[in-house]
């Protein structure tokens, strides 16, 4: 069911019409000068539609907006937005006044609050918003990136100055995309944007939420349930606050949309530093694991894992069962991603007796090498040629006995052009079941395309391990629907 109320309580953190900026600052080096000048280069630029308002009793104006030396001094009776980056211990003044204007939302980048100890000042600030209305997110956070609204309170520039004097790119913003990213770790948040920008996948929005004094991950991913540019849920946990609410939604969501979550804090060495990171109580590991087999949550086991299983599904449909056909020009790769495949409970089973039949006439004819392998993996070895690994892709796609292809088009071959890409997209467009791609490499022609696959929604990786995992992850979420829905 559509909870109108609070998904309408937490539309201003990414669509504000006005945002405050308390503790902006005209030196470089601040984080309130960042977060403004973020906000203020997207208004130049039309990104962002809101009303701007910096607060600092210290300037008149900053990046050419007059500068407020308190919010009760701003000249609206009411905001929307307050971004707070001042000190831990001015921060209750700040939401009384925030109060006293309405605000709607306020988002608390400021630390030194129960992560530290400091339980009595993070509770004084909880009963202000709650007495004023006021959802929250943080302390102890970076806040919210919408690529769409041009909302951006992360307080990290976008580049850095070399001490040569060479500008280079520090803190990528991600492009538009389906990926929704919910991390209770700022630091993990950067991370996941750098990433995400430097492999070309596109974000709907990004949240980092700390310390969660209110709002927490059941409440965004209610709200991501409902946001039509979300199609994918990217969360890093290391607790969560309240188990029941978290399994009840959790439950609704992945019926609609898939969670992938990367928890922390499994051992005793890792739940005492997500205690002093953000103040988490870990909890145990096996009920974690069982809340997210009840729930139809994906669980990776480490960034690589999250990452991937996020592009394949965002990209790909997820399979209806478990058998997968792996079709391979090199032997020893295409042994490894069955190795993988079966390590995480996929099934590798051979073709219909169909399909089998037509492409023992493609060897006997010679379409195909008289010594290519036509068990699954379908090993064309490095003989193969473009229209083979197209012809083989066509006749195993359409066969019913196969619940999704990962192919390993390694391209070091000779006969093997990268036009072969636009003709097995073209197979894939009717989206009837996934397929996932592997080429091996880092240089340029192995970008090239595995980055012209992704062009056409077509998952594509460095290597057949992760290749592999990307496709358990479409399986696995196949199986959950399947479930739910009987």
């Amino acid at each position: 069911m559509k909870n109108s109320r609070i998904i309408e309580q937490i539309r201003p953190f990414f669509e504000p019409s006005s945002v405050v900026v308390v503790g902006a600052s005209k030196h470089v080096d601040k984080a309130g000068h960042v977060i403004f000048k973020n906000f203020v280069e997207n208004k130049r630029t039309g990104l962002f539609k809101g009303e701007l308002y910096p607060i600092n009793p210290r300037e008149e104006s900053i990046l050419g907006y007059k500068c407020f030396p308190s919010i009760s001094k701003l000249p609206v009776n009411e905001i929307e937005l307050v971004v707070i980056v001042v000190p831990a211990a001015s921060v209750p003044q700040v939401m009384m006044e925030a109060k006293e204007k309405y605000a709607k939302a306020a988002i608390i980048i400021s630390s030194g609050f129960s992560e530290v100890g400091n339980r009595e000042l993070e509770n004084e600030v909880k009963r202000i918003a709650v007495e004023g209305n006021i959802r929250v997110l943080g302390p102890n956070c970076l806040g919210v990136y919408d690529p769409t609204s041009g909302v951006d309170t992360l307080f990290l520039p976008v580049t850095k100055t070399l001490i040569s004097g060479e500008e280079v790119i520090a803190t990528p913003r991600p492009k538009e995309g389906s990926i929704a990213v919910v991390t209770q770790s700022g630091a993990f948040g950067v991370a996941a944007l750098d990433y995400l920008a430097g492999r070309q996948l596109g974000i709907s929005k990004f949240v980092s939420f700390g310390n969660r004094v209110d709002l927490d991950e059941s409440d965004l991913l209610n709200y991501f349930l409902h946001d039509e540019r979300t199609k994918v849920i990217l969360m890093y946990i290391e607790s969560v606050r309240d188990g029941n609410k978290f399994v009840e939604t959790a439950k609704n969501v992945s019926r609609v949309k898939p969670i992938i979550v990367l928890k922390t804090g499994k051992t005793k060495a890792g739940a005492k530093a997500a205690l002093s990171h953000t103040a988490s109580i870990a909890g145990s590991d096996e009920v974690y694991n069982a809340a997210f087999l009840q729930t139809g949550i994906i669980r990776a086991q480490n960034m690589n894992e999250f990452f991937n299983m996020g592009k394949a599904l965002s990209m790909q449909p997820p399979a209806r069962g478990r058998n997968i056909c792996i079709i391979t020009d090199a032997g020893g790769p295409g042994i490894m991603v069955a190795d993988e495949c079966e390590l995480r409970g996929l099934k590798i089973e051979g073709l219909s007796e169909e399909s089998f039949r037509k492409l023992e006439i493609m060897r006997e004819s010679g379409q195909i090498p008289k010594f290519a392998s036509l068990s699954n993996p379908i090993d064309l070895t490095g003989s193969v040629t473009s229209d083979m690994i197209v012809k083989v892709t066509e006749i195993v796609y359409h066969d019913k006995k196969v619940d999704g292809i990962i192919l390993l088009g390694l391209h070091h071959v000779p006969g093997l052009q990268e036009d072969y890409v636009d003709r097995v997209a073209l197979i894939a467009s009717s989206r009837e079941k996934p397929i996932v791609v592997c080429d091996i490499g880092e240089t340029e022609m192995a970008l090239y395309v595995r980055r012209k696959f992704e062009k056409f929604g077509i998952p594509a990786y460095a290597s057949p391990e992760e290749a592999a995992y990307a496709m358990y992850a479409l399986c696995y979420y196949g199986e959950y629907l399947n479930s739910v829905n009987r």
